[in-house]
């Protein structure tokens, strides 16, 4: 699967959204596999950071000055959030940018493979739990609950909430999850 979603994502016309009201960030979607399934990381952030408290998300965050590129900044974001060594990340490709509603980001993307068993070291300020979720769960559309939300603006989006044993993955993770998950359900 892998071979062939990093093949997908390299063909595919990917969608940039360029805005300069909007600060520009990345985020990693680490995928891994375990037991012949593969799995997606994500973490629930604390209650104490500046945005998105307490909602569940891809390790990521604005770029700064001593970022080359949006990859660099990914890859940092996940080092500094939940301790993944830019040498155990491939990158696979790219997914369309995002927007967050709340936060004001214009987010890239990148999907990485991950080796596992892997000992992540979170930073306790920011990330409250890792959560590791199968993608058959993900895939799985009982799990999918599906709306329409309307954003500053009057920009109208598609809204999904993605439900696993009691968690909630909504807004702009829950986009750039669906993105993904349209793409790797097109492999055979």
């Amino acid at each position: 699967m892998i071979t062939k979603l990093t093949k997908l994502l390299a063909a595919r016309q990917k969608q940039y959204i360029h805005d300069p009201a909007r600060r520009p960030s990345a985020v990693l979607v680490p995928i891994y596999q375990e037991q012949g399934e593969y799995h997606i990381v994500f973490i629930k952030r604390t209650d104490t950071v500046k945005t998105h408290k307490g909602q569940i998300s891809y390790p990521g965050g604005g770029r700064e000055k001593g970022d080359k590129t949006l990859r660099d900044t990914a890859i940092r974001e996940a080092c500094e959030e939940i301790g993944l060594r830019p040498e155990d990340i491939e990158i696979l490709g790219e997914i369309d940018d995002e927007i967050t509603t709340t936060s004001n980001y214009v987010v890239t993307p990148f999907v990485g493979m991950i080796p596992w068993p892997y000992k992540f070291t979170i930073e306790k300020a920011e990330v409250a739990e890792i959560i590791t979720v199968p993608l058959s769960a993900l895939l799985d559309r009982t799990n999918l609950k599906m709306d329409i939300e309307t954003l500053d603006g009057g920009i109208i989006v598609d809204s999904y909430n993605y439900h696993y044993k009691g968690k909630v993955i909504w807004g702009a993770t829950a986009r750039i999850l669906h993105k993904l998950l349209d793409i790797i359900a097109t492999i055979n």
